[in-house]
């Protein structure tokens, strides 16, 4: 569990100060523990010294702009990442999910709609990662109550072609492989997974996932999540099997 004390620990990446304390004075009122860098340099090594339950992510800062920490970050870290850029394009919302990224909001964003998606993130990493205030519990259950939660989660997988996803512990074997995907690419498995054959228009899937009104843009949001999905899970994504798309209607999983 990454809280410490049961306080939410965030990163906060960005070359002017003036946006850090803004955040940090925002977040740290609402409860949570914001830890500060300036470049991608420092982001990299607080990360490497110490786990986030999120990472709030400037793209234009010198040296390593922030798709390309992003993609450094997502070599070996499923940890959430907003984006928080000046930079409003669509096309720079698609290069921000596609290096990795789980939520872009665009500068100047509102204090509501920052603490919204700051929450979001948050409850969707530690439902999906099985972080919760109980986990250092299990070494105290008696063996007829571990033996009783180990056929609980035995019970509650989700099994696809070649694939098997273990909702409760937050994993997914590929070929008997577990492999690493981002709570926003569990979540879709997950909701495809459980519903096959049932054909998601894109609206549902995003407005389900991302837990907020769907937007113009967000049908591109889906789309490159999906792609992500299909590069970690499909033998050939471009040709794929098990997330089909609907012409016209959605996604849904074979």
């Amino acid at each position: 569990m990454v809280e410490i004390n049961g306080i939410p620990q965030i990163l906060m990446v960005d070359d002017n100060q003036e946006i850090r304390e803004v955040v940090n004075i925002l977040l740290s009122g609402e409860g949570y523990q914001v830890d500060e860098a300036s470049n991608g340099r420092e982001a990299l090594a607080a990360i490497q010294a110490k786990e986030y339950d999120l990472v709030i992510l400037d793209v234009m800062m010198p040296n390593m702009n922030g798709y390309q920490v992003c993609m450094e970050i997502r070599k070996n870290n499923n940890t959430p990442i907003l984006f928080l850029s000046a930079r409003s394009q669509v096309e720079d919302k698609t290069l921000g999910f596609s290096s990795g990224g789980d939520d872009y909001l665009p500068k100047p964003f509102s204090y509501q709609e920052l603490l919204s998606r700051v929450k979001a993130l948050i409850r969707r990493y530690q439902v999906y990662q099985g972080k919760n205030a109980g986990s250092g519990a299990a070494a105290a259950l008696g063996e007829a109550e571990e033996a009783g939660r180990e056929r609980q989660v035995l019970g509650n997988v989700i099994s696809l072609p070649g694939i098997q996803i273990q909702e409760d512990q937050g994993t997914v074997l590929l070929d008997g492989e577990e492999i690493e995907l981002t709570d926003i690419e569990f979540a879709i498995l997950c909701l495809l997974g459980k519903h096959r054959g049932q054909i998601f228009p894109v609206q549902h899937l995003y407005e389900s996932i991302w837990e907020e009104d769907y937007y113009y843009g967000a049908a591109n949001t889906v789309m490159v999540h999906i792609r992500n999905l299909r590069g970690k899970i499909e033998k050939d994504p471009h040709n794929p099997k098990i997330i089909k798309n609907v012409w016209g209607k959605g996604y849904r999983c074979e």
